[in-house]
């Protein structure tokens, strides 16, 4: 059985050595990173609010409480429902759907033209300007762009010295820095997918479909789109979820009066002292996003095998 074992791909490729180091490294991450914390997330997610100490005694019982909470409010509310998180849990992942769709219209054919029309060297030279600018600290580039998009910032003293505006755009209480901020934060994890699946699209299937009277629309539309299905629904879901579980960017470039709903939840853990409302919060955040890359694998028809590839 161990011979056997051992005679896998896998093991030839790399080794045993390097192939158990791997192993043993990717068994541990997913079982202590992310399995059992997420497991005692939702067994939290169902208890009562009471300190850690007193866990395990007469006052603690499991409860639905947390959840009923997101949905309906406080006992003592006289609203139906808890109008306030539901807006904005809805308005977190409208956003996020939004800043998904942006991010793939502005990264396709820049991943196009990379893939399929540049020169060897100018498509390293587009690589290597879209890596750089990330080598600096994601909050760093929010604060960046606070400046840029503040109400007395770059752009609108641009805008105003050379007399095109009479006073600066709002810009941040727009959320116009908001949603720049989140597109331009997760770009590289929709073009590099995108990029990895269009460059192995034999360029003949391209040129036979312009051979045979194909618009340029029509050839994206039935060659090169269906070929890069994995890497859409590989960028898609990466920037969705890191775009709806995003923290940082919001709270430096949101207005005052936009709460972002991972904001929620760190209130719920850090300033209310509630780790069961938390909890609950965090595994409904964490239901959506699971929905929706199975949404995507179910609209494009792609297997969990084809996006990780």
């Amino acid at each position: 059985m161990k011979s056997l074992f051992f005679t896998q791909p896998f093991f030839q490729k790399n080794g045993k050595s390097v192939a158990l180091f791997f192993l043993v490294a990717i068994v541990f991450w997913f079982i202590f990173l992310v399995i059992i914390p997420q497991l005692y997330m939702l067994d939290l997610s169902f208890r009562a609010n009471i300190p850690p100490l007193e866990r395990g005694g007469p006052k603690d019982f499991y409860t639905l409480e947390h959840y009923r909470h997101f949905v309906f409010g406080s006992k003592t509310s006289a609203d139906a429902y808890n109008f306030v998180d539901l807006g904005v849990f809805g308005r977190t992942i409208i956003v996020s759907i939004f800043v998904t769709i942006a991010n793939l219209a502005f990264c396709y054919p820049i991943a196009f033209y990379i893939a399929k029309i540049a020169t060897p060297s100018t498509a390293r030279l587009l690589i290597v300007s879209l890596i750089i600018p990330f080598w600096i600290n994601e909050l760093l580039r929010s604060f960046a762009l606070r400046i840029l998009f503040a109400n007395e910032g770059v752009i609108n003293n641009v805008l105003t010295g050379i007399g095109i505006l009479d006073q600066g755009i709002l810009f941040i209480t727009y959320d116009v820095g908001l949603y720049t901020g989140l597109i331009y934060a997760y770009i590289l994890l929709m073009m590099f997918p995108l990029y990895n699946a269009i460059e192995s699209l034999d360029v003949n299937q391209i040129e036979a479909a312009k051979d045979l009277g194909s618009s340029t629309f029509r050839t994206h539309w039935r060659v090169v789109i269906p070929h890069a299905k994995p890497g859409i629904v590989s960028g898609c879901t990466m920037v969705f979820m890191l775009t709806v579980g995003a923290l940082a960017t919001p709270v430096v470039l949101s207005s005052p009066n936009t709460l972002w709903f991972p904001q929620l939840i760190y209130q719920w853990f850090n300033l209310n002292d509630n780790w069961s409302r938390g909890s609950a919060y965090s595994i409904i955040l964490l239901i959506v996003s699971v929905v929706f890359v199975l949404t995507m694998m179910r609209i494009f028809k792609v297997r969990i095998g084809e996006i990780i590839r």
